[in-house]
């Protein structure tokens, strides 16, 4: 069921849908959590796809906000909130709804999304693109316990990571560090299988302007506590990581974005899966946990500036 209303206020929001409810005979109970989607209206609908997909295993209120670019000074002035709400089959697992600002409203959006939220429910804030400066201190990033940004998405992605670490507040993350938990998780089980061989250096490979390659070699640098080096490859996306040890290299390669292969010393060569994951997959992942991850804070914080970076190898003629 869908229910467009024009011109409208947050309480007549919630009065809409506890009607529609009651007309498709769907009540409220199930729903986890609410997820605050702040977005423009060229991206909202893949976004907000990504979301639907995602509730599927996350049941949620998803309130998507998009603030309208007006093009007159007088329609700048006033204030107008449209809202187009979803429930049942046209929402996923949960409902939906879609907030349109106008004018001033745009810059008092945190007024309009309050009385939406689920009572007694986390809040989960996701800026696809275009998130600020400081998320926990945005007046809709105060609402969430957690705040989800993509820096792969920014224009200047390595400079925007270290945004991120001089603002970081708990409970911030970003997708590109959720792009290698499968990395990290590979690379984990194959240190604990050679306990008496210490890392004394290690390589990522991958794009350049990368920051999942990034935030992947400041963890390994602040967990090792070894020199990490940075170097470039075409992709798509990280490529390799090698970790040297006294025994010899472990090596975790994936050269076409879907299956890698893990050497270790004094073991056949292992095929591994590393697809690439989409965006509704990576969310999912994130909704998963709630409290801060203190790992990200760590790995972010250790700065990039403090990798060593080599140019890829000029090509064999």
């Amino acid at each position: 069921m869908k229910i467009d209303l024009t011109e409208t206020t947050s309480s007549k929001i919630n009065a809409a849908l506890v009607q529609a409810r009651r007309d498709i005979g769907t009540p409220a109970i199930g729903m986890v959590l609410t997820l605050v989607i702040v977005t423009d209206e060229e991206n909202a609908y893949d976004a907000l796809k990504s979301a639907n997909d995602a509730s599927h295993e996350h049941p949620s209120r998803i309130v998507v906000v998009v603030k309208r670019v007006s093009r007159s000074p007088r329609s700048r002035r006033e204030a107008r909130l449209d809202a187009e709400i979803r429930v049942g089959a046209d929402s996923g697992t949960g409902e939906t709804v879609v907030l349109r600002l106008h004018g001033e409203l745009v810059d008092h959006a945190q007024s309009v999304v309050l009385p939406l939220l689920l009572p007694d429910a986390p809040v989960v804030v996701w800026w696809p693109e275009g998130a600020p400066a400081d998320l926990a201190g945005d007046p809709l990033g105060a609402l969430g316990q957690r705040r989800i940004t993509d820096t792969y998405a920014s224009e200047h992605p390595i400079e925007t990571l270290a945004a991120r670490a001089e603002a970081y507040a708990p409970g911030d993350t970003d997708l590109s560090w959720t792009r290698i938990t499968p990395w990290r998780s590979m690379l984990a089980a194959a240190l604990d299988q050679m306990p008496q061989s210490p890392v004394v250096s290690a390589t990522v490979e991958g794009e350049d302007e990368n920051p999942s390659c990034e935030l992947l070699a400041m963890w390994l640098a602040d967990r090792l506590g070894v020199p990490v080096n940075r170097t470039l490859s075409g992709g798509p996306g990280l490529t390799a990581v090698r970790m040297e040890t006294k025994d010899g290299s472990i090596v975790l390669d994936r050269a076409d974005g879907s299956l890698a292969t893990l050497s270790m010393p004094g073991q056949p060569d292992r095929a591994v899966a590393l697809k690439r994951r989409d965006t509704a997959e990576l969310l999912a992942e994130e909704l998963r946990r709630l409290d801060p991850d203190n790992t990200y804070a760590a790995s972010l914080k250790f700065g990039v500036s403090r990798l060593s970076t080599t140019a890829p190898a000029a090509p064999v003629a």
